[in-house]
């Protein structure tokens, strides 16, 4: 993560230059190519440059992916609330133990769970292992629930790329 600035100016000039040289007319094969092109030379360059980078871009979508999903159904899941004359919202203030340790890692935490509808984050404990979050609860789901799909969701996918 540290030298990942440099890998991704580096496959910009690449991309830029390539994509100038290719001779392919056709505007779908040339970005094909200059695609292909790129990360072939860029792959080998990231040992040298950043080597988690290409090993954590499957763990990075698969974070983009997660926290798309939780997005739709959580806002699926306020608006029907909103919509129906009997409502089964329950606030609760959980405190979520944390595994995160750097602010970066906290932050992106605390601002995925605000982003997300129905939860917001709160506070931050002073010594930095509780992160305090309001979740509105549905039905017969518990706080505990809410602190296990926290951690093994947002936290757990967020840690596997960051470390």
């Amino acid at each position: 993560m540290k030298l990942l600035l440099p890998h991704i100016v580096i496959s910009f000039i690449l991309a830029v230059v390539f994509f100038n040289v290719s001779s392919f007319e056709g505007s779908a094969n040339r970005y094909i190519f200059t695609a292909i092109l790129i990360f072939s030379i860029t792959w080998p360059l990231s040992y040298f440059f950043a080597k988690d980078y290409f090993r954590k871009l499957p763990s990075l979508m698969n974070l983009i992916v997660f926290f798309t999903k939780e997005l739709l159904v959580a806002n699926l899941r306020v608006a029907y609330d909103v919509v129906t004359p009997i409502t089964y919202m329950r606030p609760c203030i959980v405190a979520l133990p944390l595994d995160a340790k750097t602010d970066l890692e906290i932050t992106i935490l605390a601002c995925m769970i605000s982003l997300t509808p129905g939860t917001l984050s709160i506070a931050l404990s002073d010594d930095k292992s509780v992160l305090f979050v309001h979740a509105i609860t549905f039905k017969k789901m518990d706080p505990e629930a809410i602190k296990r799909d926290l951690k093994e969701g947002f936290e757990k996918k967020l840690l596997k790329i960051t470390r």
